[in-house]
């Protein structure tokens, strides 16, 4: 997913069907203990509602800048009212089935100095609703472009056989937050995201990876689903899909503040980037990411297509690793946006020695970004004759790429990187040896774009011809 952009969500069309909650929070401070009993006294201050549930997964949508609509149940209560006063300031179309039989799940947490004290739940198992809420969805499960079912197993759901047979009838993706023990009912679905206690509730406990692996796939087949994405916490998540392909994804969590609504914004991105056009795989990536970004937040939460954008530069521009030419001119011009100093220097690189280390940690040391462009295969034989390079191009950009000194590596086929030197135009172009500045690849182009060349030495006793040499006679 490196250096793909943020998708456009501004043209989806999302639809939300399943269990919905107001979250409201109470906070304030503390500071004495109750005479009452050993509890703190909190003295209140602040009242907020938020959405929850499936609410909340649209409130992600409608953040990320989908246009959204919500269909469920709610009763004809205060807290019923107070969920469709916040759909209507987040423009999230409202498909509220309202029962004067039901009182509206409410979730109330305490908090003070930042922490939840404690949750209070009020809920009612809701009645069965099915042809009530399909007369709501019928029409818009038509115009989506994918459907999400948020699954909270209070109730709403009782028929989502009949949803995602609709949801397939009209060919659109359906995206569900599983609940429960058996995950038969949601056949035919494109996507299932349990975390691993939803999915070895299901498929019974997994001792390690590889046993995680052959149950997933079993499920799929079992279920007839395309696709499993399993949530496993500071393990990222691992995303298995019919035709065989695994992928796992490391998390992006720096700091994890509540992981309160996590998995809405995860269901949500991963809804929003797939009707967008993203592949599957590049939509669990950027949900990553936007999880990342939701769990140092206090309480259920959203993130802001701002905020994704960021952390999408974040992970491609600190990311060291191997790049194409192309790639390099993005990273480089971002970077100079935020003001960084872009050095570069080149070489073949054919065995790493110490002098290599020290070079390129003085090299580093003269700006922000290191750039290490590296001759290709056909390049070094030409430079270095018959039997050179011993390490294959691949093999020398990954050890470099390894590097804590080095940032991207990049690779040219010419004798010289004169063309990619024009191309990157850094603010320091570094080159060991015996030079002057002005006999060096690129020295006209990045003098007269203001930046400077520099020569350094190399350390006496270390060339990678001298180390060669050394096993041959050896």
């Amino acid at each position: 997913m490196q250096n793909t952009p943020l998708p456009d969500f501004s043209r989806t069309n999302l639809l939300v069907i399943g269990d919905i909650m107001l979250d409201r929070y109470w906070k304030g401070g503390t500071g004495r203990i109750s005479p009452e009993a050993p509890v703190p006294v909190v003295k209140i201050e602040q009242l907020e509602d938020r959405l929850g549930g499936a609410a909340n997964v649209a409130k992600n949508l409608s953040v990320l800048g989908c246009q959204t609509a919500l269909c469920g149940v709610v009763g004809n209560d205060d807290a019923g009212s107070a969920i469709a006063g916040l759909l209507a300031q987040d423009s999230i179309t409202d498909l509220l089935h309202r029962d004067t039989d039901v009182k509206t799940i409410t979730k109330l947490r305490v908090i003070s100095r930042q922490q939840q004290l404690i949750r209070l739940d009020f809920e009612d198992i809701a009645a069965h609703h099915s042809n009530d809420l399909q007369s709501l969805y019928q029409s818009p499960i038509v115009n989506c472009d994918a459907v999400v079912i948020s699954d909270y197993n209070k109730g709403t759901l009782s028929d989502v056989e009949r949803i995602i047979s609709a949801a397939n009838k009209s060919a659109k993706p359906v995206l569900i937050d599983p609940k429960g023990s058996d995950f038969s009912r949601y056949a035919g679905a494109t996507l299932l995201t349990p975390n691993l206690a939803e999915f070895e509730a299901v498929v019974g406990s997994c001792a390690d990876d590889a046993a995680i692996e052959l149950r997933a796939i079993e499920l799929l087949n079992a279920i007839n689903i395309d696709a499993l994405l399993i949530t496993r916490s500071e393990k990222g998540m691992s995303l298995y899909q019919r035709d065989g392909s695994i992928t796992h994804i490391p998390t992006k969590a720096k700091e994890v503040y509540d992981v309160t609504g996590a998995g809405d914004t995860v269901i949500a991105t991963i809804a929003a980037a797939l009707a967008a056009g993203s592949s599957l795989v590049d939509a669990v990536l950027l949900a990553n990411l936007a999880a990342g970004v939701v769990v140092a937040k206090l309480g259920t939460a959203s993130v802001a297509p701002a905020e994704l954008q960021m952390a999408l530069n974040q992970q491609h521009n600190l990311v060291a690793g191997i790049y194409s030419q192309a790639e390099l001119q993005k990273l480089i011009a971002e970077r100079r946006t935020a003001g960084e100093t872009i050095v570069m220097t080149n070489g073949c690189f054919d065995i790493l020695h110490p002098g290599h280390i020290a070079y390129l940690q003085h090299a580093a040391s003269l700006g922000d970004r290191l750039i290490v462009a590296v001759n290709s295969d056909e390049s070094v034989k030409g430079l270095k004759g018959e039997g050179r390079p011993i390490n294959k191009l691949q093999d020398r950009m990954t050890m470099l790429a390894a590097l804590a000194c080095v940032d991207w590596v990049v690779s040219f086929d010419e004798e010289t990187p004169k063309n990619l030197i024009e191309a990157a135009l850094p603010d320091v172009l570094i080159k060991g040896g015996d030079y002057r500045a002005e006999d060096v690849a690129g020295y006209e182009a990045v003098t007269q774009a203001g930046g400077e060349v520099v020569i350094a030495g190399f350390v006496d006793g270390y060339s990678s011809s001298l180390t060669i040499r050394r096993i041959r006679e050896q």
